[in-house]
């Protein structure tokens, strides 16, 4: 019974995501119906004392990162940037290897900081105009974006400013870099795999004559892109480039600057020093401060155009910057509440039959991501429920924290792009395809996905390599 109240919860926070509802209303009130069935005299105090102690405890964590990267990813957009480095990789790749250009456009964007969100509204008119052109078919298109912006630089090339890559750093010690040479093996695996299937796709529904699509069948079809021609293609990619090196420069040098794991500063109207761990920060200061430096860059450069727009452009970017936390704040909630459940316990002593640490790790993970549809979700419920449990069992393997940081991340964006999932609906709406029509694909980046962390598993114990 313990167990079915857990899974209830899970299960109906699934439908209701997939209905539409918002996650921020119905995570608390289906977590709070679980400890209802459990232990209705709890409720309030479980409520107060856990599930919004978590939801702010995260928010404390990860909300300026959230805020920065919005706020970054908008002013690329407003300046022109993106536009220019979309131009840019079109002209250097040509308009006849449509598939490969939109990859390519959107991993530079997304690896550069920009948002899956914004990147998605960013690429999707100069996609649509490519496909148009060479006659492949529009169904294509949200796989396309997708295998650039939701699957290796979301979360396994090293260094990704993206939450997925970020939320290990703060349980296990590490830095967004963690295991670089395993992260560029599953990174180059997913690429390579998703750039042949998505040609042999291509090449299939073409050979059935199938088109880029009737225009009266289509919606959602963008206006014509005009060339822009305004902004260089390098100043375009300074700010990109400015937040990577400056990230590692950054991730190298804090702890070096700080010698001590615990930093205490005095303030003259505090009765005590506030104090902070280095270890839980030093990752996420680093890349808050990379984006700070990437939004100097844009500022530096299109100071111009950007200020007649900023006022707008970055109430958009605070409004997307809450949602997206919000969002994830209750779902790591949620999964604070499920994680002390009866039923929970009984799950958790389960997993701990599977034998090997990292194989555990990415099941449970990759698990909870998709029951959850949310990659950054279902990371936070399982690294919040298990992290100690994932360390214990790999300092008795001798696995390096940098490997768990990898594996569970990766992980994280495997069963996460399930029908459900925020990204795949605002990808298909954003496209004005439908999940009959376009979810084919985007599945099939899921299962290669997938795959590819049980491939950096096995890459991990036949070399050792880290």
């Amino acid at each position: 019974m313990a167990v079915a109240i857990a899974a209830l919860s899970l299960i109906l926070l699934m439908i209701a995501a997939y209905r539409g509802m918002s996650v921020i209303i119905m995570a608390p009130l289906l977590a709070m119906l679980a400890v209802f069935l459990t232990d209705p005299v709890a409720v309030p105090t479980v409520f107060s004392g856990l599930f919004m102690e978590k939801v702010a405890s995260f928010l404390k964590l990860y909300f300026p990162v959230f805020l920065l990267g919005a706020l970054f990813g908008k002013l690329i957009e407003i300046s022109g940037f993106s536009r220019a480095i979309v131009e840019a990789v079109i002209g250097l790749v040509g308009s006849r290897r449509a598939i490969p250009a939109i990859v390519l456009v959107t991993a530079l964007l997304t690896y550069g900081g920009v948002s899956v969100f914004v990147a998605v509204f960013a690429v999707y008119p100069f996609a649509a105009e490519l496909f148009r052109r060479a006659e492949i078919p529009k169904r294509l298109v949200p796989a396309t974006i997708g295998l650039g912006a939701i699957t290796f630089t979301m979360d396994a090339l090293p260094g990704t400013p993206q939450i997925q890559n970020i939320i290990p750093t703060s349980f296990f010690g590490t830095t967004t870099w963690a295991a670089p040479v395993l992260g560029t093996i599953g990174s180059l695996c997913i690429a390579t795999a998703g750039l042949a299937y998505l040609d042999w796709r291509r090449r299939s529904l073409m050979a059935a004559g199938e088109g880029y699509g009737a225009s009266e069948t289509l919606i959602n079809e963008p206006e014509p892109v005009e060339q822009a021609g305004q902004v260089h293609p390098l100043v375009a990619l300074l700010p990109l480039a400015v937040v990577g090196v400056s990230n590692l420069l950054l991730t190298i040098a804090i702890p070096r600057l700080v010698a001590t794991d615990q930093v205490s500063v005095s303030m003259a109207g505090l009765p005590d020093p506030v104090t902070v761990k280095l270890a839980q920060l030093s990752a996420l200061w680093a890349v808050e401060g990379a984006l700070l430096l990437g939004i100097g860059t844009i500022l530096i450069f299109a100071f111009s155009t950007v200020a007649k727009r900023f006022a707008e452009g970055s109430k958009a970017a605070v409004g997307g910057a809450l949602l997206a936390g919000m969002n994830t704040a209750v779902e790591y909630g949620f999964g604070a509440v499920i994680a002390a459940l009866p039923g929970f316990l009984v799950v958790k002593d389960a997993l701990r039959g599977v034998p090997n640490p990292l194989i555990n790790e990415a099941i449970t993970v990759t698990s909870l991501a998709g029951i959850t549809g949310s990659a950054s979700g279902g990371l936070s419920i399982a690294l919040a429920a298990m992290a100690e449990q994932f360390m214990a069992a790999g300092d008795a393997a001798g696995i390096p924290r940098e490997v768990l940081h990898r594996v569970a991340s990766m992980a994280s964006g495997g069963m996460d792009s399930l029908p459900h999932n925020g990204a795949v609906i605002t990808l298909l709406a954003v496209t004005g395809l439908t999940h009959r029509q376009a979810y084919k694909d985007i599945f099939a980046l899921t299962l290669i996905k997938t795959t590819a962390v049980f491939v950096v598993i096995a890459t991990y114990y036949l070399s050792g390599l880290v």
